[in-house]
């Protein structure tokens, strides 16, 4: 047998370390762009609480081609945002997935109309929706009211509505709402239906992993879930402080927004954090909102079959324990 040279010996070493430390690392893809909406991830990145967890991240963010759902689904990274029902649609198709960590406790989804109308009047109208998804409630609402929406996707900003080709949109209220305005439009009780006051109060954004994924890397995972909540309490305390985090991240990626937007979404996604019924950043989440969300997308033949509370979190060890 010949032996390798000590510098081939070496390099294959470099490889083999640098393969091992790719395998340590938690690739984690928040569900768009850098915004204030990821503001807790930023900070605890920013502020070391990942490596004082002793969990290494990577922060990649989705493109318009290659989507978060995309990226968990072929590997491209570990860990990711998604709200409940795009988690509930990849369980239902046959993808097991993991909650880590739910931040999001109440729904931000609003119907925004042109010209003053009320949406529930507007039976036939042209609405905007995401192209890359987040659109299932208002899916199933407009079935429900019989309302025969024309669904005209987007992939990003508020530009079809605001040049008139679109009658509504769906809007983010920590996001697309504040773009509107900023762009003049007027928005009012009359022209604004929010999902979260008409009995679809459903969660939003929380840190998924696939189910294979966690049970392989339990640990990290939870430490990866104890050092993300780390990083939004820290959040809600010092907001200005995570928004200058927030916006190197913007900067640095070059996303066309400005800082008074981001400190109105911030605000808003601190808001939405807070359990209606408690008044707390609880960080779980609530099985009669896994039930809801189910049993509507079932109803409106979105899903196969309805998708119980107990497949979305870990079965071995409750994360209450290591927060």
């Amino acid at each position: 047998m010949r032996l390798l040279k000590p510098w081939i010996f070496s390099a294959l070493m470099t490889v083999g370390q640098l393969l091992a430390a790719q395998d340590d690392t938690i690739v984690f893809t928040p569900q768009w762009t850098a915004q204030a909406q990821f503001a807790g991830y930023y900070v605890a990145e920013a502020k070391g609480f990942y490596r004082e967890a002793g969990v290494k991240v990577r922060i990649e963010h989705p493109t318009v081609t290659l989507p978060a759902m995309s990226r968990m689904r072929t590997g491209d990274c570990q860990a990711t945002t998604l709200q409940l029902c795009q988690a509930i649609e990849m369980v239902a198709d046959g993808t097991p997935l993991v909650n880590i960590l739910q931040t999001s406790m109440n729904n931000a989804m609003v119907i925004i109309s042109a010209r003053g109308k009320n949406p529930l009047k507007q039976k036939g109208a042209r609405v905007g929706i995401w192209s890359v998804g987040f659109g299932q409630l208002a899916i199933c609402m407009s079935q429900r009211h019989h309302l025969d929406y024309q669904w005209i996707h987007f992939a990003q900003n508020v530009n079809l509505f605001v040049s008139g080709v679109l009658d509504a949109t769906l809007a983010m209220s920590y996001n697309e709402f504040y773009q509107l305005r900023q762009a003049g439009m007027e928005i009012s009780e009359k022209n604004v239906y929010r999902f979260s006051d008409h009995g679809y109060n459903v969660q939003e954004d929380g840190v998924y992993m696939t189910r294979d994924y966690y049970l392989r890397h339990r640990d990290q995972a939870l430490r990866f879930a104890q050092a993300s909540r780390k990083g939004w309490e820290w959040a809600a305390a010092h907001p200005e402080e995570a928004l200058d985090i927030v916006m190197r991240y913007v900067n640095r990626d070059r996303i066309a927004t400005n800082r008074v937007l981001q400190r109105l979404m911030l605000k808003e996604i601190l808001r939405l954090q807070l359990d209606r019924e408690t008044g707390k950043r609880e960080f779980r989440l609530r099985p009669d909102m896994v039930k809801q969300a189910s049993r509507l997308m079932k109803e409106n033949l979105l899903i196969g079959r309805e998708v119980k509370y107990e497949e979305l979190t870990p079965n071995l060890l409750p994360l209450t324990s290591y927060l």
